[in-house]
């Protein structure tokens, strides 16, 4: 196995419950953790550690599997722990079911030197032992999975260097990025979001030498959040704050504005909180918004138009994904067809109004504050994207939201509600507010979104083995067909009818 070593010393207990929380974040299905080292050194204490955090639960009962040899957690990893002190052959643990459990999730081994190397290789292995009132622990594990634990190891260092230091790690989400985000709780300090979001790294050139990213405009960085964020703020929106950053780890801890969202446990859209997020909407879009921003004194970020280079990259993952999955062919005519007709509609956005444009401003990025008082209601997150663009991109994110079923009549009160705010706002809007204007860009931004969101949804699938995101794909394809029946898409409207009839789909 081409592995390195890595050292963590675990002076006490508490040490070693941290560690297992390290640990437990950087594991992933298919992992397998060996642990050893000698009696009473604390291994089962490590491994009931990674368990609790793994269940997100910190007082779960994790008895040893000494006898049992092998015990099962329903996690957010399924894990199976075993325990080969007691194995008599090397064989029963396959008969123990050790390669299912493999395929199933993670599993933690004590003992692993008594299944004759049956285990394989290719596990990550940290050796325990004693050092004065301490321990020491030796990590060892192939590259790929290495470089896990060194990035959970450095956000435990970068947590150690704030007023949370020694705090409670849990995983929260992780998202359709490379962005991961955790709850950190020090006894004496309100709870706090990690956010991990590593530099992004640039994909293959897909044109004129450019990565996707690139030409999408995506945040490379955690630097955009921070001064987008601040910028939020300052205009009364809220936004976390963020309270410790080290910008070059992408490591950011940031203030909690609760766990309540705008939908109600059902999933179903709550109408007064998407009104609510609509009027705050035409509150951010009053707002002349610069194209630069300050991350602190002295350092500022500059924020790019959502360009028609971006919006085209971005409607042409349909042709890139989900044609082909659903129809079995997207050839040079296809595409060639389908970028003169959206270039025609994109012509319209000319003299379209232009805002600030977060691009996901929909459910999972809203959260409801109850005990405030009006636009402080809801808190924004997850705008480190955000381009001057079309402000009425993200009212068609809102009111034809990709996680939730919205039907006509709320995306009705939706818009009503928006533009009722927008005319109110008389003096303080600019320029003055024009409803048909807005309405076909509305009708092209959320045709625009909606075909890239079918193409991601599929890319989500095929290329990053996530299949759930597949399930949403009959209600963007509903929403697609609103947006379509406006007289803006008519040049792009026969071409969605003629590739949904060729896939068997009503459009």
């Amino acid at each position: 196995m081409n592995a390195r070593n890595l050292q963590r010393h675990l002076a006490d207990e508490s040490g070693t419950m941290l560690f297992g929380e390290d640990i437990a974040a950087a594991l992933k299905p298919g992992d397998v953790l060996a642990l050893e080292g000698d009696l009473g050194a604390g291994k089962t204490s490590l491994a009931r550690a990674v368990i609790r955090a793994l269940t997100g639960n910190p007082s779960l009962e994790v008895p040893s599997p000494t006898f049992t040899l092998v015990q099962s957690y329903d996690a957010r990893i399924p894990a199976r722990h075993f325990d080969l002190y007691r194995l008599s052959d090397p064989g029963e643990l396959l008969e123990l079911g050790f390669d299912e459990a493999r395929e199933e999730g993670v599993v933690l081994v004590e003992w692993p030197e008594r299944a004759a190397g049956l285990i394989g290789d290719d596990v990550i292995r940290v050796r325990l032992d004693e050092e004065g009132e301490g321990r020491i622990a030796d990590i060892a594990a192939p590259p790929e999975a290495l470089a896990r634990l060194e990035r959970s190891l450095a956000v435990r260092d970068f947590v150690g260097k704030t007023d949370w230091v020694g705090g409670h790690r849990a995983f929260l989400l992780g998202d359709a990025s490379t962005r991961a985000y955790e709850t950190v709780t020090a006894k004496g300090k309100p709870g706090v979001i990690l956010m991990n979001s590593p530099q992004r790294t640039d994909g293959p050139p897909v044109r004129d030498g450019k990565p996707y990213s690139r030409i999408a405009h995506l945040a490379e960085n955690v630097k955009p959040f921070v001064a987008i964020g601040n910028a939020l703020r300052r205009q009364g929106i809220a936004a976390p704050e963020v309270l410790a950053q080290d910008l070059r780890e992408g490591l950011l801890l940031i203030e909690n504005l609760g766990c309540e969202g705008v939908i109600d446990r059902d999933g179903r859209p709550i109408a007064e909180r998407y009104v609510a997020a609509a009027e705050l909407l035409a509150r951010l879009h009053a707002v002349d918004w610069p194209h630069e921003y300050e991350i602190a004194p002295g350092s500022r970020y500059p924020i790019a138009d959502y360009d028609r280079g971006a919006m085209t990259i971005e409607v042409e993952l349909y042709v890139d994904w989900y044609l082909p999955e659903m129809a079995g062919a997207s050839d040079a005519s296809v595409r060639e067809r389908f970028a003169q007709q959206w270039n025609t509609v994109f012509d319209r956005l000319e003299k379209a109004e232009k805002s600030l444009v977060l691009r996901d401003f929909h459910s999972p990025n809203l959260l409801w504050r109850g005990d405030r008082k009006g636009h402080d209601r809801l808190g924004v997150i997850d705008f480190q994207d955000a381009l001057i663009g079309p402000s009425a991109y993200d009212v068609a994110s809102l009111a034809m939201d990709a996680r939730v079923t919205v039907e006509p009549a709320l995306e009705k009160a939706i818009l009503d509600a928006y533009c009722r705010a927008r005319m109110a706002a008389g003096a303080f809007d600019r320029p003055t507010f024009d409803r048909a204007a807005f309405e076909e860009a509305y009708a092209i931004m959320a045709a625009q979104r909606n075909s890239k969101i079918l193409g991601i949804f599929v890319r989500l699938n095929r290329r990053d083995g996530k299949p759930q995101y597949m399930k949403h794909l009959p209600r963007i394809r509903d929403y697609m067909a609103r947006a379509l029946s406006h007289e803006a898409l008519a040049p792009v409207r026969e071409f969605y009818h003629d590739m949904a009839t060729a896939a068997g789909i009503a459009q």
